[in-house]
């Protein structure tokens, strides 16, 4: 049975560096995203692979090789899908790494449902994009959106 699932995550590191807290949920993405994910790149017979994300001209590219890096598919999908959604995202993110440090914890839950609910329609809308391209579960594309948001951040 061919490994419809992701071995490696790379992000472009040309872009630059994030603050610790973006970066530490880059890490988290990332480690949580290897250990299950759900990753078929629609066509391909199968996998594991491997996916470079990056960033170029306000365009998000998927770059998909298999294990031992042969190149199966790049996507690049547009950002401008992601912008209101992100922008929401970066500032409610803001007033949780601000309320985790003095808040009180009812006013930490509730600032991070509202968190989570734009994460979850950032990563509906990565899945839409990527309909018919790749096929992913929505616990990948939750991880896959925070990358993007962490290049974003970087960007």
């Amino acid at each position: 049975m061919p490994a419809f699932r992701l071995c490696d995550v790379v992000l472009d590191e040309t872009i630059g560096r994030a603050t610790p807290d973006v970066e530490h949920e880059r890490a988290v993405a990332i480690f949580d995203l290897i250990e299950e994910n759900v990753f078929e790149p629609v066509g391909h017979s199968g996998g594991p692979y491997r996916l470079k994300l990056s960033l170029l001209d306000s365009k998000l590219i998927f770059a998909i090789s298999t294990q031992d890096d042969a190149p199966v598919a790049t996507h690049i999908l547009s950002l401008t899908p992601f912008r209101r959604i992100v922008k929401d995202y970066f500032l409610i993110c803001e007033s949780y790494y601000q309320a985790i440090r003095s808040a009180t914890p009812s006013q930490i839950e509730a600032i991070d449902m509202g968190r989570r609910g734009i994460h979850n329609d950032g990563s509906q809308t990565l899945m839409d994009r990527l309909s018919g391209k790749i096929r992913l579960d929505f616990d990948t594309a939750r991880r896959l959106f925070t990358l993007v948001c962490v290049l974003y951040w970087r960007g």
